[in-house]
């Protein structure tokens, strides 16, 4: 079995703490109790709790660009780019949740200086959409009437929203509401005429195997 670190152990804590009772709430005192550590290893592990929020923000922005620069680099058409973009960001609920959920409740309350780092993350990953949205677009695949913003931001907002209501014990797994989500955004941007193709099929729920 796995040994949990001190650092993992505090960031799980505060997880939990800011989620229950939000950033300006919550101590190091009631970090360093919850997570079974001491003030010692809060400060040898984080400068602040402000580095703290930054971290649990930093660390599921970093995934999700980690995986969509992964969709990117090993998928030749815009089709798979999106549709595998897609499918991590969603399958990113498995693990980062609550991380998700601290964000857009705390997220107000990180300094300048980490709020600007964030931010440039979210504008790299936004950056990665529009550009692969275009690309759809550009090569014929992508329904030429929608807008790249609007339909980058529109896949945005239906996927951020899951930490509102996604369930671990819920009837449908993670990788199932992917599926789902994914089949939903790929017939709304594919032509009739990339819908049909055989090596796009896979994106459907109708032709999920096993």
């Amino acid at each position: 079995m796995p040994v949990t670190t001190t650092k993992q152990r505090i960031t799980d804590a505060a997880l939990q703490l800011f989620e229950e009772s939000g950033f300006h709430a919550v101590t190091v005192d009631k970090i360093v109790q919850k997570s079974g550590t001491s003030k010692g290893g809060f400060y040898h592990n984080f400068k602040s709790k402000d580095e703290l929020l930054y971290t649990i923000h930093e660390s599921f922005i970093t995934y999700i660009i980690e995986k969509a620069y992964q969709a990117h680099t090993s998928w030749n058409t815009p089709a798979e780019k999106l549709y595998e973009t897609v499918h991590s960001f969603v399958r990113m609920f498995e693990v980062y949740q609550a991380h998700v959920t601290v964000f857009y409740q705390e997220s107000l309350y990180l300094s300048p200086v980490y709020f600007d780092s964030i931010k440039k993350k979210r504008d790299r990953y936004k950056d990665m959409m529009f550009s692969v949205v275009e690309d759809g677009k550009n090569q014929g695949d992508f329904r030429q009437e929608l807008p790249v913003p609007i339909t980058s931001m529109a896949i945005f907002g239906m996927i951020n929203w899951t930490y509102k209501w996604y369930k671990s014990d819920g009837a449908y797994s993670v990788r199932e509401i992917a599926d789902i989500y994914a089949d939903l955004i790929m017939q709304a941007v594919l032509t009739e005429k990339a819908r049909n193709k055989p090596e796009y099929q896979r994106f459907f729920l109708g032709h999920k195997v096993g």
